[in-house]
């Protein structure tokens, strides 16, 4: 199992980045205080640092809006992850702890206010990609199995069955999410300037060490871009 970003994405994007951390052997099954503690702390910085009526105007979700803009999506209709986070918490939200994994990538998601995400690699079929869907692509949202298929030309991430992520970053799909059970896993990270590569590096930095400290996860870094666009997840 290959994780590849095509030519195309790269034509459009040419500055991006991304940020793929292969989890090996993870027990996500635990509860910790430590972690749900950073999810407050970092709900809190938020709401000291960024205000509700301007927070769109923040560089990187401006970036991220201009990319959702640039495949024909409505970022307000249909906000990027980190902006709908953001919203949320400001809006006096606050993240539900929903597993270790989850929880930790949505530490840094607020943290350096970026788009993160998972998949679960066993529950995928053939390589992941990143690609603009034809529109026929199969795809149901979490906590349905409701087809609710991509539009043509909308930018997601899919394997060989169907779509996975819509929207690059908008809604994860039921079938490949991370669960209790989750043992393989890749974690994305998606830089796009004025997010930096050094930035991008200590967000993966520090993702890896929590997941090795409380997951006992095997974790593998990679990043790719222009010049680097494929990484092998399984042998």
């Amino acid at each position: 199992m290959n994780f590849t970003i095509s030519p195309t994405v790269f034509e459009n994007y040419p500055n991006l980045a991304i940020g793929v951390i292969v989890v090996k052997n993870a027990d996500n099954s635990g509860s910790f205080p430590e972690v749900t503690e950073m999810l407050r702390s970092e709900e809190a910085r938020i709401r000291n640092t960024i205000d509700l009526e301007t927070f769109r105007e923040h560089p990187n979700l401006a970036a991220l809006q201009e990319a959702h803009r640039k495949f024909g999506s409505n970022p307000n209709k249909f906000a990027p992850s980190a902006q709908a986070l953001v919203k949320r918490v400001l809006k006096g939200g606050q993240l539900p702890s929903i597993n270790p994994l989850v929880d930790i990538y949505n530490v840094i998601s607020m943290r350096y206010v970026v788009c993160a995400g998972a998949e679960d690699t066993d529950k995928c079929e053939g390589d992941i990609r990143l690609d603009y869907a034809d529109g026929t692509e199969s795809f149901a949202l979490i906590g349905t199995d409701e087809e609710d298929p991509p539009d043509e030309g909308e930018l997601v991430y899919k394997d060989d069955r169907g779509v996975i992520c819509r929207k690059l970053n908008w809604r994860e799909g039921d079938r490949t999410r991370t669960d209790e059970g989750t043992k393989n896993a890749v974690v994305v990270i998606e830089g796009f300037p004025p997010f930096t590569r050094g930035d991008l590096d200590k967000a993966l930095d520090e993702v890896s060490e929590m997941l090795e400290k409380y997951c006992g996860a095997g974790v593998r870094v990679e990043v790719l871009d222009k010049d680097n666009s494929e990484l092998q997840i399984n042998p």
